[in-house]
């Protein structure tokens, strides 16, 4: 049997094309909290028009998706966060910042709530949202995404945290 040897570095790999020629997607995080039939959602301006989305955001170096997405829910909503389940990963192109986006969506629920925290640059309010109120929004949402995480959501799209595994190290505090 042919030994299998695992790579635990990256300083094995030859090296490759310069950093500055390789494309890379935005990978962000978005996460679907729902309590009694509303969903928590944030208003934000972009580019001088207010938008609407599930709290979501970027990942951060050394940050695992399941971080990333307790860290945005609590930065734009002050709200403290259980994750659940993954939605699923999207892909999208922005034609607004002419960027490609794989967004790994969560749902989860919330647990406690620190109203006096300043929230994220950008966001002007937190807020509980029906279906119906935020698919009434229209034009008025930040992307596509929204819909599409909120209807794979509805289906009962879900997927155990444990399908996504990090093997950054650990992290104190």
């Amino acid at each position: 049997m042919q030994e299998f040897r695992v790579q635990t570095s990256m300083d094995d790999i030859p090296a490759g094309p310069a950093q500055a020629d390789i494309w890379r997607p935005h990978v962000t995080v978005a996460s679907v909290v729902a309590d009694g039939g509303r969903f928590l959602m944030v208003e934000e301006v972009i580019r001088g028009e207010h938008r609407f989305n599930q709290p979501a955001g970027h990942l951060d170096p050394a940050e695992t998706l399941l971080e990333a997405a307790r860290r945005e829910t609590l930065e734009e909503t002050g709200w403290d966060i259980e994750l659940d389940c993954l939605i699923g990963v999207q892909q999208w192109h922005s034609p607004v910042h002419d960027s490609h986006i794989v967004r790994f969506a969560f749902a989860g629920r919330p647990l406690r709530h620190h109203p006096d925290r300043p929230l994220d640059q950008g966001i002007q309010r937190a807020l509980w949202l029906t279906y119906e109120e935020i698919a009434a929004l229209g034009d008025r949402l930040r992307s596509p995404l929204v819909l599409t995480t909120l209807h794979d959501w509805l289906a009962g799209q879900r997927f155990p945290l444990t399908a996504l595994r990090s093997l950054l190290p650990a992290r104190g505090g």
